[in-house]
């Protein structure tokens, strides 16, 4: 068995909730029968992106990956996804997106290519990655470090703004 599979998805370009929302949705095409586990929604603050950008919505996806599936193969369905959403080529570096989804992690594989790093490289110090995470795999322990996701996310210090949403796309009250 090649292990869980982490994702994670963003959107601030058009209709973000529901982008987001069905390419979870779409994410159960490459998974194990039942094995997909979904984040709420979470409304983040732009991290490293150009002046200007708008807020995202984010969440995070965790499965089985289906028989034969790679990293590699993954990422290829990822990125075909993202075009089926209206994401074109990447101009900018981190410019405003429709669909942005990231392959964090593919059990405990390890990759460091041009177009693949895994685990995700700075994924663990993002609060808009770790928080959706920690909804769906708490007590995965993050590839080569001796840490769950919950434990990365008490110890992550950093100024982003991560609010969880409703279903409807509002704030959750506290």
């Amino acid at each position: 068995m090649a292990g869980l599979v982490l994702v994670g998805v963003g959107s601030n370009l058009g209709k973000s909730p529901q982008v987001v929302v069905e390419a979870m949705h779409r994410l159960a095409d490459l998974a194990q029968p039942q094995s997909l586990r979904t984040s709420r929604l979470w409304r983040t603050s732009p991290v490293d992106c150009p002046p200007d950008s708008g807020d995202f919505i984010n969440a995070a996806a965790a499965f089985e990956p289906l028989s034969g599936l790679t990293p590699e193969s993954l990422l290829a369905k990822l990125k075909t996804m993202e075009r089926d959403f209206g994401r074109g080529r990447k101009i900018v570096r981190n410019a405003p997106r429709e669909l942005d989804l990231d392959l964090l992690v593919f059990g405990q594989e390890e990759r460091n290519q041009t177009n693949l790093v895994l685990p995700h490289p700075r994924a663990i110090q993002r609060l808009f990655v770790l928080a959706p995470l920690a909804e769906v795999a708490a007590d995965v322990v993050w590839p080569g470090t001796n840490s769950t996701i919950k434990e990365l996310l008490a110890l992550l210090e950093t100024d982003e703004q991560v609010i969880p949403l409703d279903n409807t796309g509002g704030c959750l009250s506290d």
